[in-house]
């Protein structure tokens, strides 16, 4: 086949291919995890694109997050498609081929090779670990994020034939500026375009040269991306205050600095495991935490750090390797965990991007590797055709995942363990469809791995009231209650403080009260509670807590007692109308607790806890109603 005759073919035949692989998306649902919040009870989102509906895209801090093109692109698609889930998901799809088809032009353009291009922009749509990004309707930042990404590479490509064009330059510019509007994490694309710089650019070489590097020429190119990493350092700014505001930044103390390092080194291996052997995918991994292995975590630092050096070493002869490697390893560090956002370990659409690094190793390297031990080109051309099929084979499995909710956390649950979430999920919907058996295992398997689960406990209990269970339902009620001790502290902070004198004695009394408490010695922490109350009767939080205790013992009229001085003393306190709305579901006075989970959300929008039970009633009160 002529070259020309071969690029005006692999673009259809990409598209085609891509397309195909998907194809099944059409028949798929959204997904009850993140689609309610984009979609499903999104109101601004499902009104459509309007003029109130731009200025709220591009004032909302709605998902822990600043990106109103994503906003932009779900409002477009609820005006066209309304709620079915058709359309959303071939918009994804469409973006994903587009990615596709931009990534092979801008590589076609930078290095001249036409079918290593074709094959990295191959391995980019058919591999499995893209298909979160593709089939999670929540996940569209990831594919129009990654169409400005792709855009952006095709621009620099352009302006690097004619460095002093301003016009092209404010292209790049733009380009990426949109695409951090969709996404965050393409505050790393500045870097990865000072390694194509390197290769396959050769803008470190002043003469042509491929073998000598003009140092000289390093800080003009680092100047000339100065404006670029202004943008990226902005957006890095809004992301971090809007994720530390909305709660979605864990506690630092709770996951320390070891640890995140650790499970970082553990999570860049991992992913290039499941890239050569993509199996056992799943949406949700969870994270070790603080009984992650130091072994394997020092294991996979010395791993990462032998093929750094490796490939470094190789940089003169073999520049792809370094600027491919480092890619990988640059494009992850947003989202390997150093600040930790959310509960996973790692998670398959971070990959979506960095991959494309490991696809140019592979492509540029193979080949060349070929050469080397004399084999056949055909052979060659048998293999990369073997290794895309297989690929195409289990996109096409792992897409048949995402066809609803019960297949994709049924997979879960299988292919990883203690996953909490997952049960957790899966039992919600096995109740939604009358499997009640199957959702008390699924509940149960859930509180099993997490007995702090505030959620599990409530869902669990609702589920034994119905079927008449009541003593069951009222010891998951109040666990649940005590375990929100452990939650509820973003929703109005602890009231505890020692510059009054003579507090010291009160506050010991209370702390002792709360360590016996979470030991599960609630008769001894009541005395410490009340001993501190007699020492000192305006700690609040000794009030609230002893009324806890007293829930969870079964002293309801004592315990309403004392939840009422705790809010006659401070009525906005809203842990205090978190835990007397638990204490009135535990009696299924949910009609009475609505306002106080009201209160609490009117103050602080971002209490997660809160608005998981506010919608847990409105569940409840719609199955009633069909």
């Amino acid at each position: 086949m002529s070259p020309l005759r071969a690029e005006r073919l692999l673009p259809l035949l990409l598209a085609a291919t891509t397309f195909l692989v998907y194809s099944q998306l059409g028949e798929h649902d959204f997904i009850n995890l993140d689609d309610p919040q984009y979609v499903l009870e999104n109101p601004p989102v499902q009104a459509g694109l309007s003029a109130e509906g731009v200025l709220w895209a591009l004032t909302s801090t709605t998902a822990h997050n600043w990106h109103p093109l994503t906003w932009l692109s779900h409002m477009l698609d609820c005006e066209l498609h309304g709620l079915n889930p058709t359309g959303h998901h071939l918009t994804s799809l469409l973006f994903h081929i587009a990615n596709t088809l931009l990534l092979f032009a801008a590589l076609r353009r930078m290095t001249g090779a036409l079918w290593r291009s074709a094959l990295v922009a191959a391995l980019f749509a058919l591999h499995p670990l893209h298909v979160e990004s593709v089939a999670w309707v929540a996940e569209r930042k990831d594919v129009l994020s990654g169409f400005f990404w792709m855009l952006t590479l095709w621009a620099y490509a352009r302006y690097a034939e004619r460095p002093g064009s301003k016009r092209r330059y404010l292209v790049v510019a733009l380009c990426l500026s949109l695409g951090l509007m969709a996404k965050a994490t393409l505050v790393t694309l500045p870097f990865v375009l000072l390694l194509l710089d390197f290769w396959p650019l050769g803008r470190f070489r002043s003469d042509g040269s491929e073998e000598q590097l003009d140092r000289s020429r390093c800080w003009p190119l680092l100047r000339e991306k100065l404006p670029l990493l202004v943008l990226a350092l902005a957006a890095s700014v809004v992301t971090l205050v809007v994720q530390a505001q909305s709660g979605a930044v864990r506690d630092l103390e709770a996951l320390p600095l070891d640890v995140r390092i650790g499970n970082a080194f553990v999570a860049y291996v991992a992913y290039l495991v499941k890239t050569v052997w993509p199996v056992g995918l799943s949406i949700f991994y969870p994270h070790p935490g603080t009984e992650i292995s130091l072994t394997r975590a020092f294991s996979a630092a010395v791993f990462l750090s032998g093929i750094s050096v490796l490939v470094l070493r190789a940089a003169r002869s073999r520049p792809y390797l370094p600027v491919g490697w480092f890619w990988y390893l640059g494009t992850l560090v947003p989202v390997i965990g150093l600040v930790q956002v959310g509960q996973q370990a790692m998670a398959d659409r971070y990959t979506y991007l960095p991959l494309i690094g490991i696809f140019l190793m592979l492509a540029w390297g193979a080949p060349e590797l070929w050469q080397r031990y004399r084999l056949r080109s055909a052979w060659l051309a048998t293999a990369s055709t073997l290794l895309l099929g297989a690929l195409a084979v289990c996109s096409w499995v792992q897409v048949g995942h995402w066809r609803n909710s019960v297949t994709l956390f049924e997979h879960a649950t299988r292919v990883t363990s203690d996953n909490a979430l997952a049960h957790l999920n899966l039992a919600k919907l096995l109740v939604w469809e009358g499997r009640d058996e199957s959702a008390l295992r699924n509940f149960n398997e859930a509180i099993r791995i997490d007995p702090a689960g505030v959620t599990a406990h409530y869902h669990l209990a609702s589920l034994l009231a119905r079927q008449g269970r009541a003593e069951e339902a009222r010891r998951h009620y109040a666990m649940a209650l005590w375990n929100t001790a452990e939650i509820d502290s973003g929703a109005g902070h602890s009231e505890l403080r020692s510059d009054r004198p003579g507090r010291e004695p009160a506050l010991a009394q209370y702390t002792a009260g709360i360590s016996l408490a979470r030991d599960g010695r609630l008769d001894q922490a009541i005395l410490r509670f009340r001993k501190a109350l007699e020492l000192d009767p305006e700690l609040i939080d000794a009030r609230l807590d002893l009324a806890t205790s007293l829930l969870v013992q079964g002293e309801r009229v004592e315990a309403h007692r004392e939840l009422a001085e705790v809010l006659r003393v401070r009525s906005d306190y809203a842990r205090a109308h978190y835990r007397l709305a638990l204490a009135l579901m535990m009696e299924h006075r949910v009609s009475e607790a609505i306002p106080h989970l009201a209160s609490v959300l009117d103050a602080h929008p971002e209490h997660r806890a809160a608005r998981k039970l506010m919608r847990a009633i409105e569940d409840q009160r719609t199955r009633s109603d069909s």
